[in-house]
């Protein structure tokens, strides 16, 4: 039986997993790894230290589906959508300029629910806080270190993790990656930001209308929602959460300082933005390294191989593009290189 190493719980990592499962079933023992002590990556959900209010997506918001990866995806989306883990956003979202032909999504357990619902169907054996830190060939398998020290094998491995951070491991990989592959790597180009999640008491009701609200003209602030009104849900007992996401100028500015020294200058801009907002109970600040893909490598088939034997492939949205489809593309391409191989 093939053991395969998916490195990144996050949706690529997720959809990798699921797709392998129904694809080889029981012929493939699959692992994912995360450096994490959660699945979501990018689309992770944080509870409050209490358990006193609702919780708060500090990465992607909702997903957005174009009239063309509605159709080319409808499966993934009907999966969903009958599992109820999406459903069709509702809430007034100011300042959203959407295009006809889409549609938005919430997730009513939050944006990680679709990551957890994913690794579900894989049956994949999940270890967090495993960061890799190397990848050593050995005839026809993969060694990979993990920075807590020691070692696993594997038949092959899948990246899906920020691609800095591929060309940043120790090993075998560097000199595996061909001079066009290594040039392809370094011109991926990531945003950064900072993101808040300001926890309330249940006795607190926000006076203004909206669910979500993009920010225009403020030189700290993009976004801010409202996550029990994003996702429709009113849980007795529960206080609201409030989101809020910084500009990618102010994250490129602020991003080599400690989170510690940012949230101050983010809070002051919010309650600018909106005075008289209430003490909230507790607050947790995020910083998005590597937030959202603005370069991504071009012309290329949704994954990188960078050996066939053993496997060594890299996935992710830097392979595509931005998004929930983009994801799901490098997926099914990454899908397509496994079978090939396994």
């Amino acid at each position: 039986m093939s053991r395969v190493l998916i490195v990144g719980a996050g949706l690529t990592g997720s959809l990798c997993a699921c797709l392998l499962r129904r694809e080889m079933q029981n012929k493939v023992q699959i692992v994912v790894w995360d450096k994490a002590r959660g699945t979501g990556g990018r689309m992770s959900t944080s509870r409050p230290p209490d358990g006193l209010s609702h919780s708060a997506d500090l990465g992607a918001q909702y997903i957005t589906a174009t009239a063309a990866y509605a159709q080319s995806h409808h499966s993934f989306y009907s999966e969903l959508l009958s599992s109820g883990i999406i459903k069709p956003l509702e809430c007034l979202i100011e300042g959203l300029h959407l295009k006809d032909d889409s549609k938005n999504y919430m997730t009513p357990l939050g944006m990680c629910s679709v990551v957890k619902y994913f690794l579900s169907q894989s049956g994949a054996e999940l270890c967090f806080e495993h960061h890799v830190t190397g990848l050593f060939r050995h005839n026809a398998s993969w060694e990979v270190q993990k920075k807590q020290g020691g070692s696993e094998h594997f038949d092959a491995v899948v990246l899906t993790m920020p691609v800095p951070q591929i060309l940043q491991l120790h090993g075998d990989v560097g000199d595996m990656l061909s001079v066009h592959q290594k040039q392809q790597l370094d011109a991926v180009v990531y945003s950064s930001r900072f993101a808040l999640a300001l926890f309330f008491p249940p006795d607190v009701d926000f006076t203004f209308p909206w669910g979500a609200c993009y920010v225009s003209n403020n030189p700290c602030i993009c976004y801010v929602a409202v996550d029990s009104r994003k996702r429709s849900a009113d849980a007795a007992g529960c206080g609201p959460s409030l989101v809020v996401h910084t500009s990618v100028p102010f994250g490129l500015e602020h991003l080599e300082k400690d989170k510690e020294d940012v949230q101050p200058i983010i809070l002051q801009a919010l309650h600018q933005l909106l005075p008289g907002l209430p003490q909230p109970i507790s607050i947790k600040c995020q910083k998005w390294r590597f937030s959202q893909v603005l370069t991504s490598v071009p012309d290329c088939p949704g994954q990188l191989t960078v050996l066939d034997r053993p496997l060594l492939v890299c996935g992710g949205d830097a392979f595509t593009h931005s998004n929930f489809d983009g994801c799901i593309e490098s997926a099914m391409s990454v899908l397509k290189v496994l079978k090939a191989s396994l």
